[in-house]
């Protein structure tokens, strides 16, 4: 803590919207740090240094503000409060606790000027100690462990460039989070730690290296896991015009999902919106622990009645956090919806700098600003160790949503994130229109990922000497099928189903069956809402079944529609809605039925 006599001061000596200019500070202080106007306790980020003034951002409303009002620099950036009370939590974009400030205020709005620590300072954590007096550790190694939900144990870490002899310890016990937990000697200079970590937002977190990905983030969405997987330490876009189903996508990847947290980041989205995301994971319970999701959760909220710094900080806020657990050796989702309206708060303060504007009035630097989100993504072996030695690996899967304008993608945002990502979820409006959802058109859609987890789906794959083709086989079968359908859709039209040959029949029939049985998905339905990889693999064989088979009865002149008949056929397409996944016999029984009946026809 500064000292008063420390603490610079200037005056404010312009106001322009959400900025403010201040005089006596451009000597005294750095980029992104904090400032604070004392009498509304209103704090800013200063984004400009000039030779006679700086420029601040500001986190809260400028209403009533004079000019020559003090401002004083608190001499750090901005910076998240890392430690046990994280999660389940729900913060706007500077870290207030809104849970808290909603209770103790009954205005039922977020008062100007409330200030609130992050995490209570009262609350006492059980702390189990891992090491010993005298033991040697290093940055990031794991010194003890809080239970702090049923979904997640949370590693007490030494901070980042600290190593030494362990010179203290506490013992098992309570404590709140700012107690003296250790004491780190090295050489004659000792340092006493809390179980409260602080990291400036705009610093990536450190780690040894980054480490190639080789495990999928199942999501339980087959159109996803099939054909546009995305890995643990990925990258995704998913744009998509208004009612394409952005929401209910990001909301079943953070309910299904196999991360070991979420990191909720609600940038500029209606309130009523941020409402219902926080009532779902309320009220909706793990299927293993019976527990509600919100105790795997961290939300960070910034609706779009809030100030737009604090949108635009949100971003960085949100993955500040999710490094921090990445480093405990965990696999982190960050979803943030949305990046068009994080984007336009970038335009509307670039513009009150009226600084030269790029296309569509997007800052310049919008690009970059963009990869400097995206590249905090990874697979990345962490710089401490488990207290057995062992390396840990970590991940952070970014999925944003993008809201471009009329559903343009050449729009800047879509097109600069398309650059950054290397899985792409493009949602269509004619989709959502005719109730295909996910409303992903996998002709505008694509992933980079495949080559990288072919093997862990093999390490995987159902054992159907029927049908014995793998999870990339499948793939590239199902893209095939359904791009032929597609180079037919405008002939069909024209001639009628019935007048093509019987190969390019079973063909469209093919594709009906992959889009009506397996890419369509009610997120709604209690068993068609999460589907796990082995009943991906077996549904998706079924109809490549049916497939290979046909292709072999056309040479006799028959079509396998009619052998298989309307009931068999229907049963087919109601196993994604009426087979549990873990009734997977059930699927069995199917398949062994089209068995039987195609080994009658061969007699």
């Amino acid at each position: 803590m500064m000292k008063e006599s420390e603490i610079q001061g200037g005056n404010i000596s312009g106001i322009i919207g959400s900025l403010i200019k201040v005089k006596g500070l451009e000597n005294h202080v750095r980029l992104h740090d904090l400032i604070k106007i004392p009498k509304y306790n209103i704090l800013g980020e200063v984004i400009q240094i000039f030779s006679t003034h700086v420029i601040a951002q500001c986190f809260e409303p400028l209403t009533n503000i004079n000019l020559d009002e003090k401002v004083v620099s608190l001499n750090e950036p901005l910076s998240m409060e890392l430690g046990p009370g994280i999660l389940g939590n729900v913060f706007d974009g500077i870290q207030r606790p809104l849970g808290i400030l909603f209770k103790d205020f009954s205005t039922g709005r977020l008062e100007r000027g409330i200030k609130y620590p992050s995490l209570s300072r009262t609350k006492k954590w059980h702390f189990i100690p891992l090491k010993k007096i005298n033991d040697e550790i290093n940055e990031g190694d794991i010194i003890g462990t809080v239970q702090e939900t049923t979904f997640l144990e949370h590693k007490i870490m030494v901070p980042p460039f600290i190593a030494g002899k362990l010179s203290f310890i506490a013992q098992e016990g309570a404590y709140t989070i700012i107690d003296e937990i250790f004491k780190v000697k090295n050489k004659s200079k000792e340092q006493a730690f809390s179980m409260l970590q602080k990291w400036p937002i705009t610093n990536n977190r450190p780690y040894r290296r980054k480490e190639n990905p080789y495990e999928p983030l199942i999501t339980g969405i087959r159109v996803i896991d099939l054909l546009f997987p995305i890995v643990k330490g990925g990258t995704t876009a998913i744009p998509g015009g208004f009612g394409t189903g952005k929401t209910v996508i990001q909301q079943m990847i953070a309910k299904w999902c196999d991360a070991d947290l979420i990191v909720f980041i609600g940038c500029g989205e209606p309130g009523n919106e941020i409402a219902n995301i926080m009532k779902q994971f309320s009220e909706n319970l793990d299927q293993s622990s019976g527990k509600p999701l919100i105790e795997r959760v961290i939300l960070i909220v910034n609706t779009s009645n809030m100030p737009v710094s604090a949108r635009e900080a949100s971003l960085f806020s949100g993955i500040t956090i999710a490094e921090y657990f990445r480093d405990m050796g965990y696999h982190v989702a960050v979803l943030a919806d949305s990046i068009s309206r994080w984007a336009e708060s970038l335009r509307e303060i670039s513009g009150l700098l009226e600084e030269m504007p790029a296309e569509e009035g997007y800052p310049a630097y919008l690009p970059s600003k963009l990869s400097s989100f995206y590249e905090r993504a990874g697979l990345v072996r962490t710089l401490g160790r488990d207290p057995l030695g062992n390396d840990l690996l970590g991940s952070i899967s970014i999925v944003g949503t993008i809201s471009p304008p009329a559903g343009d993608f050449s729009e800047p945002v879509t097109a600069t994130t398309k650059r950054l990502v290397q899985a792409f979820w493009a949602l269509d409006p004619k989709f959502a229109y005719l109730k295909h959802y996910p409303a992903i058109n996998w002709l505008n859609s694509y992933s980079n990922y495949p080559q990288f987890i072919t093997k862990w789906w093999y390490e995987r794959d159902i054992d159907w000497p029927e049908i014995d083709i793998d999870w990339s086989i499948c793939r590239e079968l199902v893209n095939e099928i359904l791009s032929q359908e597609q180079d037919l859709k405008h002939l069909l039209q024209l001639i009628g189903e019935k007048n093509f040959p019987a190969d390019q029949q079973l063909t469209l029939f093919i594709a009906k069956m992959i889009k009506d049985g397996f890419l369509i998905q009610n997120a709604f339905n209690d068993i068609d809402a999460y589907t796990n990889t082995k009943k991906l693999l077996a549904l998706i064989k079924i109809i490549l079944l049916i497939y290979k088979e046909g292709k072999k009865l056309i040479e006799k002149g028959i079509m396998i529609e009619e052998i298989l008949g309307s009931d068999l056929i229907d049963s087919i397409l109601r196993i994604s809605q009426t087979i549990p996944n873990e009734e997977f016999q059930r699927i069995e029984e199917i398949k062994d039925r089209i068995i039987k009946k195609l080994r009658l026809i061969a007699t």
